[in-house]
Order: structure tokens, then C-alpha cells, then sequence
């Protein structure tokens, strides 16, 4: 589902169900979505109780965020085994993001990256942003020659989950006012991971 509401769809969106949610404590009880996942990822998504911590959150969001790291599944097997990628991003007027080499020239986005899997076909990889870009996970994948599974729109040909194979699963970040180190971590799906089991031989003839 979406995190928030688009022109297509108003209801079946996180921030729709997060909303019913507090309301059954406080029918005056509201929230406000910070920061977004694409529609096919999942993982951890904040919203703020408030908007006052909303706009605090937003307004040093580079500040107070001191990591973001995701899972994916990407095609094929990485020639280096970790890296970095670093690019200036910008989008086409069909709202398709890619990738400037020349500096300045749009968005400087930052992905690391290390394979933790791998199979003949996929690759499991741990990916820290630097950078929190539009798609700037699935450009960079792209421009890496191993797209992200499921994710048509930036080159994939598999999808064997149908649906997106990336995941949010780590946000750590110092509350705006306490300073508090906050850190919110949501479990890889089994599918992913299974991808990379390998079954057992049978010793029956």
C-alpha cells in the first residue's frame, strides 16, 4: 500500500489505517507522516504524533537521522562485493529519476553497499544511505547493472516476490528535543532470505 494518499487512492494507504488506529484512544488524536516508503517497500515508517515534532524531525533530518540501512534483492552477482555509489540525481518529466555523473547537476545522492548473499541468479545486499533521495536506492542499483527485483520501472526482469525486493529495515535518529537516541528496526521478510537457502540433497536414490 501507499504511505500516504495519491490522486488514485485515498483510503488504503498507511497513514489512512495509522490514523483509525489513534483515533480508537482519542477521537481528536492525529498524525503526521515525516517521510515516505515506496509503495512496494516495506519496513520502518515514521510519523509523528504531532506536527510540531513533524517539522523538527523534517527540518534537521540530516542532523538527527544517523542511520538508514535496507535489504534488497538485486539480479545477478556484484563483481565488488561492497562499494559505494555516488551520484548527482535528477527526474525526467515522466517522473523517472537517473543518475548525473557531472557534479551539481541535480540531487547528490550516496548509496553504500555489501553483498550478504548470493545465489547464481540474486544477490542479498546490505545497503546504508548517506543520502535519503527519491528512488535513490533503485537508481543506483540500476546503474550498478543489478536492479532491484520486481522493479520494472528501473530495469529488472525477474520478480520473485511479486513485488518490490526492498526493505527499510533500520531508522536510528536523535529525538529533536529530548536527544534521545531512538532506533526502530523491522526483521527482513522469510522470502527474501529463503531466496538464498539452499535445500537440502535427498540421499534417496
Amino acid at each position: 500500500m501507499l504511505s500516504i494518499a495519491s490522486d488514485k487512492e485515498k483510503n488504503l494507504t498507511a497513514y489512512h489505517l495509522l490514523t483509525d488506529y489513534v483515533k480508537l484512544k482519542d477521537p481528536k488524536n492525529r498524525i503526521f507522516a515525516v517521510h515516505r516508503l515506496d509503495r512496494d517497500t516495506s519496513g520502518v515508517f515514521m510519523v509523528a504524533k504531532n506536527e510540531k515534532i513533524k517539522l523538527a524531525l523534517q527540518d534537521n533530518w540530516a542532523d538527527l537521522v544517523s542511520e538508514r540501512a535496507y535489504i534488497a534483492v538485486v539480479e545477478g552477482q556484484l563483481e565488488e562485493k561492497n562499494g559505494r555509489i555516488q551520484s548527482w540525481l535528477k527526474e525526467t518529466k515522466t517522473l523517472l529519476m537517473y543518475s548525473s555523473p557531472r557534479a551539481g547537476d541535480g540531487l547528490k545522492a550516496i548509496t553504500d553497499y555489501r553483498v550478504i548473499k548470493e545465489s547464481a541468479e540474486y544477490s542479498l545486499l546490505d545497503i546504508r544511505l548517506e543520502t535519503g533521495r527519491k528512488n535513490q536506492i533503485r537508481v543506483h542499483m540500476k546503474d550498478l547493472g543489478h536492479p532491484v527485483v520486481g522493479d520494472k520501472k528501473y530495469g529488472a526482469k525477474s520478480n520473485p516476490f511479486k513485488r518490490l525486493g526492498l526493505h527499510a529495515c533500520k531508522l536510528a535518529f536523535r529525538h529533536p528535543f529530548s536527544g534521545k537516541l531512538m532506533c526502530f528496526e523491522s526483521q527482513a521478510p522469510s522470502s527474501f532470505t529463503s531466496l538464498f537457502t539452499q535445500p537440502e540433497q535427498s540421499n534417496m536414490r
